[in-house]
Parts: structure tokens; sequence; C-alpha cells
């Protein structure tokens, strides 16, 4: 009898598992930059371009040939989802990070992370680029006193490495900056210095 139930359990979490799956949709959410809602099962690479879709989110992305005069971004590398946003390490010169999520019952406001797209602006302008004041973090790039990354131009402490602890700086670091640890963050502390 006891075989019989477990087998009975067995074929429920199947059946649950299954059914969940196929209600499943994609949906782009970006953790902190954008959102949008016609990612539909769409196999992202290396190359792919997007546009804006306001359709659900005012910051939203929708997949586009890269000839089509609303596509705005061209993926410079498609990574696997993180559930911390902090954790995706996209290249230098990354504009924009669009996190694609798989969705439950068509629902776009949320959902589990499955891609992250680390995106390149299709025009001149690209605030990822070492020193430009966007983007994410990298060595090259400026903060201020707070640790908020700024425009070089406008000032600020040059980032000469980022690391786990101030300890692990370089000799040539002025006053090393330490954050809050970060779940999925691969530094603790920018390395800075005034000259």
């Amino acid at each position: 009898m006891t075989v019989l139930q477990d087998c009975a359990k067995g074929v429920l979490m199947l059946t649950l598992v299954l059914g969940a799956a196929t209600a499943c949709t994609q949906s782009s959410d970006g953790g902190g930059s954008s959102k949008g809602g016609s990612q539909k099962s769409r196999d992202w690479k290396a190359g792919d371009c997007a546009g804006p879709d306001t359709s659900e989110s005012k910051d939203g992305f929708q997949g586009l040939d890269c000839d089509d005069p609303k596509a705005t971004i061209k993926a410079l590398e498609v990574k696997d989802g993180e559930v911390f946003a902090g954790a995706v390490e996209c290249p230098a010169g990354t504009d924009e990070i669009i996190s694609v999520k798989v969705s439950f019952g068509g629902s776009s406001g949320g959902g589990i992370p499955s891609k992250t797209i680390c995106g390149r602006n299709l025009s001149g302008d690209h605030p990822g680029d070492a020193g430009a004041g966007g983007g994410q973090l990298v060595v090259g790039d400026c903060v201020s006193d707070e640790a908020k990354e700024v425009a070089c131009e406008s000032g600020g402490s040059k980032v000469i490495a980022l690391t786990k602890t101030a300890d692990e700086c370089p000799a040539e670091a002025d006053d090393p900056i330490e954050l809050f640890p970060s779940p999925g963050r691969p530094y603790d502390a920018i390395c800075v210095s005034s000259t």
C-alpha cells in the first residue's frame, strides 16, 4: 500500500510540474533597468537587438530586428538569469541590462529570471563606457564620496580596483570605500585614487 501511495504522490507532483511548465511565458523585466511583455519564447543570443516596449511598462523592451528603426540596443552577451541583479557581471561597455523572466499565468509583472541581456546602445551614446557615468561599475569609472558612479569629467575619484575587502586594495589606493555586503555582488570595496 505504501508503494502505491508513493507512486500516486509522484504522479501528482509530475502532473503539477508539467502543468506549471505549460503555463510559463517569458517576459523581459529588468533589475532596475527594463521590463517588457513581448519576449515570449525568444531564444536570445549575442548580436540580437531590442527596442522599447511600453505596452506593459514605461521602461520595457521587446526583441526586434537590428535594422528595425525602433531597435535601440544590441546584445553584447547573454547570460543566465540571476535572482540578485548585482550578481550578473556584464562586459565593459554594457549600457543596458535586461532581465528576461519566466512568469506563470501570463503575468509579466514578475517571475523567475531566466536570462540576462547585456546590451549596448545602437546610438553613439554609451554611458556604460569606463568613465562615462553609467552601466555597471568597472575599473576606470569614477565615484563620488558616497560611492555613487559619476561621469569622470564631472569629478569624483577614479576606480582603480574592485575587491572583496579594503585590505586587498592596491597600495596606490587613497581611501577605499567599504560597502555593505550585497548578495551576488563580486566586490565589497571600491579602491579609488583621487589623482
